[in-house]
């Protein structure tokens, strides 16, 4: 029984290495070959020509300078807004809303967040008619910081809010008694055991701004950063494609060095070896105060995507500003914004159905499975390399691997594309859920007769449910979202719905660009919302059982 259990997870694991294989590895190796191969052999001219142009430096200085910023400010806002849900008694209501609007902006595609910056900052803008004057210039840094930050306080907050769930009050209470102050406090029992969580957070929001392509598309303006450079050489007017390889080989080093970064950073994480819940004291001044800095951050997040519900809905903004469903009307009598919305759904569905089966698959190797440690290395090995594949590099390599392929500009290869490039997060997910299971449950099975998989059907999926349908809507979700790798292989045929925004903006159609973009939030927010709901009852019938 055991050979033939072994015969079907190593069925599994090759399953999952040839995916890897084809559609990370051989594109990756391909890029590098572009990069590095002309006419006339193996040479570095392509290296040398665009590390020696005079925008390329500054480009790649813009970007870190940029990125650093943001991911400082991002770090920042989600340690607050984490705080007031752990360390202060605010109603349970307001440590909702604030967590609601912490996750706000995951549900929409970056390349949205620019055209809200300009609609809510520009000079017509609604926040600028409100203050009677425009506040600061929008394109250019301003407009990308303002950007990066509200695109990367979603995974800033998960990581500090996941991390504060776990560190030991007491130690608060052991600090008073001990008679430090209270920053002395703050620092033993907050924010020394939050230091690697934050330095982590930082790291992650650097990487994510440093390599999204949405935003700058939108509000970048005469400011160029690395992605716009990358897509300018490969869909600019003359397409360069070794050089456009170049730049994507060169987003790859600080994407590696930031996985790096954050593996030395585990170190410094503190672990309890018991965690106590103890009832904060009351405090009325330390609740207002961080209750207020939390809701003006909050209001400044919500004022920021507020023009994306009151644009569509008025005739024309800002010179007729009467209510007007003329918007919605339009987008849903045009067949081809429809089928974008159709292709859109498609392809998400698709991307979380097989990205969830791949990533459980995976998780079963390596979590519940007595095959050898090389096995395992290779599939967490594999979860390292895609964390550390900006979307915008595995497009290009996609686009240099499969012209002329059946598998070119299809709604196949995006999907692809999206199951390798968010592999990690759900395989992790998964692999961390399996960990905690009974380990005897296959002993069991097998000392009962039961083969392998019906192990697998009747009690390991059953109690994996709830953690497989929140894999299921990280997938759909960030499908949904995503434009930096689509942008290089969708094709005309194939536009799904931040694509089509991209298209969109080329022709001044911003009203159809925030319908489209309503669109995918509601899409998104009702996805969450009945896969959570599924996910819970799926653990009230395991507590029942």
């Amino acid at each position: 029984m055991k050979m033939r259990k072994n015969i079907e997870l190593k069925f599994i694991f090759w399953i999952i290495v040839v995916i890897f294989a084809l559609f990370l590895v051989v594109p990756l190796l391909v890029l590098l070959g572009r990069s590095i191969v002309g006419e006339q052999g193996i040479t570095f001219e392509f290296y040398s020509s665009v590390i020696t142009r005079k925008d390329f430096l500054p480009a790649l200085g813009h970007s870190f300078w940029v990125a650093a910023v943001a991911a400082l400010f991002a770090t920042a806002v989600a340690f607050v807004l984490a705080y007031v849900i752990h360390y202060t008694n605010t109603p349970r209501w307001f440590k909702q809303t604030i967590k609601a609007i912490a996750m706000l902006p995951m549900f929409l595609p970056t390349i949205t967040y620019g055209f809200a910056i300009i609609y809510s900052f520009g000079k017509q803008g609604l926040i600028t008619r409100l203050f009677g004057t425009q506040l600061f210039d929008i394109y250019g840094f301003m407009g990308l910081v303002i950007g990066y930050v509200i695109y990367t306080i979603p995974v800033a907050f998960l990581l500090t809010h996941n991390t504060m769930g776990y560190i030991d009050k007491k130690t608060l209470v052991v600090s008073k008694v001990m008679g430090d102050g209270n920053i002395s406090t703050f620092w033993i029992a907050v924010l020394r055991p939050l230091l690697g969580t934050l330095a982590g957070a930082f790291v992650q929001a650097f990487f994510l701004s440093f390599t999204d392509f949405g935003i700058p598309a939108s509000v970048g303006g005469s400011y160029d950063v690395v992605a716009t450079t990358l897509y300018n050489k490969m869909i600019g007017g003359i397409p360069d494609f070794n050089r456009g390889a170049v730049v994507a080989v060169i987003m790859l080093i600080p994407s590696i060095g930031s996985i790096c970064i954050l593996r030395i950073l585990e170190r410094f994480n503190i672990r309890y070896n018991r965690i106590s819940d103890v009832e904060l004291r009351k405090n009325p001044v330390r609740d207002v105060s961080w209750g207020a800095v939390s809701s003006v951050l909050s209001v400044l997040v919500l004022s920021i995507f507020a023009v994306i519900f009151v644009v569509p809905i008025v005739e024309e903004w800002p010179y007729k500003t009467g209510f007007s469903p003329e918007h919605f009307q339009t987008v849903f009598m045009d067949s081809e914004l429809v089928g974008s919305y159709i292709h859109s759904i498609s392809m998400a569905f698709c991307t979380a159905l097989f990205g969830t089966l791949l990533a459980y698959g995976a998780a079963l190797i390596t979590a519940r499975s007595t095959l050898s440690n090389r096995y395992k290395r290779t599939i967490d090995s594999i979860s390292l390399v895609t964390n550390a594949i900006p979307g915008m590099v595995l497009g290009v390599a996609y686009m240099f691997l499969f012209p002329g392929t059946p598998l070119q500009n299809t709604l196949t290869l995006m999907v692809l594309c999206n199951i390798v490039h968010y592999f990690s997060t759900p395989y992790l997910m998964m692999k961390n859920s399996l960990s905690k299971m009974n380990a005897g449950w296959e002993t069991t099975a097998v000392l009962m007769g039961d083969s392998w998989i019906k192990t697998i059907v009747r009690v390991v999926t059953p109690n994996a449910l709830s953690s497989l349908l929140e894999v299921f809507s990280y997938y759909f979700i960030n499908a949904m979202v995503t434009i930096s790798a689509l942008v290089f292989i969708a094709g005309a045929r194939t536009m799904v719905l931040t694509t089509k925004i991209k298209q969109l903006q080329y022709i001044n159609k911003f009203n159809e660009v925030f319908v489209l973009s309503l669109l995918i939030l509601i899409t998104n927010l009702i996805a969450k919302a009945l896969f959570s709901l599924l996910a819970k009852n799926g653990k009230k019938k395991n507590k029942v059982k």
